[in-house]
């Protein structure tokens, strides 16, 4: 049942991986990442990220049919329980290790593959914003400039309400509802730009067009209703064509991606070693990389002959299946 959702859901072989261990040899990984599954996950992450379908909902998905999702505290070599940050006269509990906590953690630091295959893109935009920044570049500064304005709103909410957000929406459920109502909000979008007239110079991406688009991006909090979507939408509403939409959205993507899997590296990434090792980490993020340069491409190619319909579509189907399986399975 596992390998046919997984080929549903992805288009992927899938073969059976191995199930992760509870007990650790001595001098191994606390449980296994399979070299399957970190191509799974690594595809995933590659081919919705930049698609406005919502990675963090797919790698969701992926980690739940792959087993990766457990709370059971991970056990060492002897037997002893394993922590992720030992009890403390401040957290008596302490927080052990489970396999969830370095599947999430590794579902946000694969997003290194994608921040690559944007560098690889859409270098001479980056170099621009970077000589933008030494005064070389006014151009380059005034798209760096709206870049950061468009990146604070979400900054500081993710900030200021992660842990709330991972205690809450990380699950299927919320991924169900999250892919239903971005369908919708990207039915309307799309039915509100072509009754726009088109202008005859396209619109500048200024800081307070981005101001929107990033206070749009903070919805996207909400696993399952997709960074991208929000910003290409956002794009759309301020006046941006498809295309423009898409690159801007390319571009806060790699920052905004790079400062998460920093942050994320650096708040569990320890732990995500200990879990999985070192070798199908790189492999994960590899594949993203290879996946997302494809992705990009084919993204700006669709949007500017035939929108965003064909997304929302998707995520109704998407929904559709998850809420049958979570329903068969009861």
């Amino acid at each position: 049942m596992r390998p046919l959702l997984l080929a549903l859901l992805f288009p992927v072989v899938i073969t059976a991986a191995t199930p992760p261990a509870g007990t650790a040899a001595p001098g191994a990984p606390a449980a296994e990442l399979s070299a399957v599954d970190a191509v799974i996950l690594g595809v995933v992450e590659g081919v919705t990220e930049f698609l406005p379908v919502s990675s963090t909902g797919h790698l969701i998905i992926a980690n739940h049919f792959l087993g990766l999702d457990r709370d059971t505290p991970l056990k060492g070599p002897a037997g002893e329980t394993l922590w992720h940050k030992k009890p403390s006269p401040k957290n008596p509990q302490g927080e052990p290790l489970t396999l969830k906590l370095a599947a999430d953690t590794y579902a946000v630091v694969i997003q290194a593959g994608a921040i690559a295959a944007v560098a690889l893109l859409y270098w001479n935009s980056l170099l621009s914003m970077l000589n933008g920044l030494l005064g070389r570049d006014p151009a380059g500064r005034k798209l760096l400039v709206s870049v950061l304005t468009a990146f604070v709103p979400a900054a500081g909410l993710g900030l200021l309400a992660h842990g709330w957000i991972e205690a809450h929406l990380f699950s299927i459920g919320g991924v169900i509802a999250a892919q239903v109502a971005g369908a919708g909000l990207m039915f309307y979008a799309e039915a509100w730009r072509r009754r726009q007239t088109a202008p005859t110079v396209p619109a500048e991406i200024t800081p307070a067009r981005a101001m929107v688009i990033g206070a749009l991006q903070c919805v996207a909090l909400w696993p399952g209703t997709s960074r991208s979507m929000m910003t290409i939408v956002g794009g759309y509403f301020t006046g941006l064509d498809p295309r423009r939409s898409a690159e801007f959205s390319f571009l806060l993507g790699f920052v905004t991606l790079t400062a998460a899997s920093v942050y994320k590296g650096l708040r569990s990434g320890g732990a995500m070693i200990d879990v999985f090792g070192w070798g199908n980490v790189i492999l994960g993020a590899v594949v993203a990389a290879v996946t997302a340069a494809i992705c990009v491409r084919f993204l700006v190619h669709w949007l500017t002959r035939h929108g965003l319909a064909l997304f929302a579509w998707y995520r109704l189907a998407l929904a559709a299946a998850l809420a049958a399986t979570v329903l068969l399975r009861k």
